[in-house]
């Protein structure tokens, strides 16, 4: 279902954008406006800010497909990160699906760019603080930042060339990236076809489900409008991106509690969380409080890109999985993504410090300074309380499996001993319990081989098998009840 809503946001937001294309003109050309909305009368302007006030009231039905646009690129995002969250905790990612991590980790990274495009071009004041955000990053990039900032703009910020440059990349080059992108993703979807649960008939050779034709057509087709309604119910009752509220950009004025779109939330609260840190090399500063967070951005990217093709060197696993992982059963793999969750969501509300400081009349440098902790202390504490929820709920689900359920029936032995009747599982409750895998860590080869000579294991070797151990060892994972353990308290010697 999430990959439905992010294919179909993604064909609104396709519809809705070449709707606006006919009416936005690209063009930092400075105009007086003389349109419908009063409090901008004879106010200098550029042609893109013009051009999308008059779509926002000059044109009929203009607001409502500007609102629906927006909102599409927003849930489009929104979709688009829990699916690749469902995907991570399922273990969906693995062989034979590496390739396909990569295309849906490179739509996700390309939605949320041309979403942070999209939402510039209008060249009003929040838009364009965002661009003058964008400036400052770049030209912290030692040696080659300024020549990136003249190419990038043409001349000083702001220059008259950003606007039909961002425009054109906006609206050409990396929807059709996405949109190649997007047809290989649904190809080799059709060739893998679908993971699904561990259960009864379901096996690692077959796919047990609806027919694609009628049955999952049809569904699909009514679901495209459902999700098309939902987002413009969403357009019509709650406006997003009031450009006429900001007035047009000015370079020595900024928006008063100015935010970026959620997704790009994160890398503002790195910018924010930073120490302004400068080292001065060579008659040359270097501004660490901007480069440091810049750098991070990439890093996360070839973690995310890099993650399926590592844990399958930690774990040695090279076999074909179609058969999702419940994200209990890899109490290790869903403690990181629990951690990754916990420091964006952190860096989010680092983003938003100064909304934070006046809403909750908090000092914004208190808040600032508890994230800089949390930016160390919250990835390991979520990681640890989520690795041991997750073999709590293994060590319920052998409890259940070796007594059955609770059924909330107390009798009275004989002797005065109250006890709690359990009743069996089902066999199907049964195999979806127990038929996860439980791979054993790598172990090191022996120090001696079978001629008495020392056998020296490399660094790779020995880091491979403590990662192995991490993931897999004792205290990583609850060994299933046998079946002889299943045997011995089913057979009547237990009071239960």
């Amino acid at each position: 279902m999430l990959g439905e809503i992010c294919l179909y946001t993604f064909i609104i937001i396709i519809l809705t954008g070449v709707w606006l294309t006919l009416f936005f003109k690209p063009s930092m050309g400075e105009v007086i406006y003389e349109g419908q909305y009063l409090p901008l009368r004879g106010i200098q302007m550029s042609e893109a800010y013009r051009s999308t006030v008059n779509i926002s009231f000059d044109i009929r039905g203009g607001l409502l497909m500007r609102q629906i646009h927006h909102w599409s690129a927003i849930v489009f995002v929104a979709a688009m990160l829990v699916h690749m969250m469902r995907v991570f905790f399922t273990g969906a990612f693995r062989k034979p699906r590496e390739i396909n991590w990569l295309f849906g980790a490179g739509l996700l990274i390309l939605g949320m760019f041309d979403g942070f495009m999209g939402y510039s071009l209008p060249d009003d004041l929040l838009s364009g603080t965002g661009i003058r955000f964008m400036e400052g990053a770049i030209l912290a990039v030692p040696i080659v930042g300024t020549y990136l900032m003249f190419f990038l703009f043409g001349s000083q910020f702001p220059g008259v060339d950003i606007v039909p440059r961002l425009f054109t990349v906006h609206v050409l080059l990396i929807p059709g990236i996405m949109l190649g992108l997007l047809v290989a993703h649904l190809i080799l979807v059709f060739y893998h076809k679908h993971t699904q649960f561990s259960g009864p008939g379901r096996t690692e050779q077959n796919v047990v489900g609806m027919p694609l034709m009628p049955v999952y057509m049809a569904k699909a087709g009514g679901f495209f409008f459902l999700v098309f309604g939902v987002v413009a119910v969403m357009s019509a009752i709650a406006t997003v991106n009031p450009i006429w509220l900001y007035g047009p950009y000015r370079p020595d004025q900024v928006t008063t509690d100015a935010q970026p779109d959620w997704y790009m939330g994160f890398s503002e609260g790195l910018i924010r969380i930073m120490p302004g840190w400068e080292i001065g090399l060579w008659g040359h500063t270097l501004n660490l409080g901007v480069f440091v967070p810049l750098m991070i951005f990439p890093m996360v990217l070839v973690a995310v890109w890099g993650y399926p093709f590592v844990e399958a060197w930690i774990t040695g696993d090279r076999g074909e999985h179609h058969i999702a992982d419940r994200p209990r059963n890899a109490p290790v793999r869903t403690a990181f993504g629990a951690a990754w969750v916990g420091l964006y969501l952190l860096l989010l509300a680092g983003g938003g410090n100064d909304l934070l400081a006046t809403h909750f009349e908090l000092s914004i440098n208190t808040i600032t300074n508890v994230v800089r902790v949390g930016f160390f202390v919250v990835p390991v504490v979520v990681f640890v309380i989520t690795k041991r929820w997750c073999l709590g709920l293994q060590r319920r689900d052998k409890e259940k499996v070796l007594h059955g359920r609770e059924t909330g029936v107390i009798n009275r032995l004989q002797h005065g001993e109250f006890v709690e009747v359990h009743a069996p599982l089902p066999q199907e409750r049964l195999y979806t319990l127990t038929s996860h895998a439980q791979p054993q860590p790598i172990e090191l080869p022996a120090e001696v081989d079978e001629n008495g000579v020392a056998r020296k294991a490399g660094l790779f070797t020995r880091l491979r098998a403590q990662l192995s151990r991490g993931f897999y060892g004792q205290g990583s994972q609850i060994a299933k009840p046998t079946a002889e353990e299943h045997e011995e308290i089913t057979s009547g010697h237990s009071h239960h």
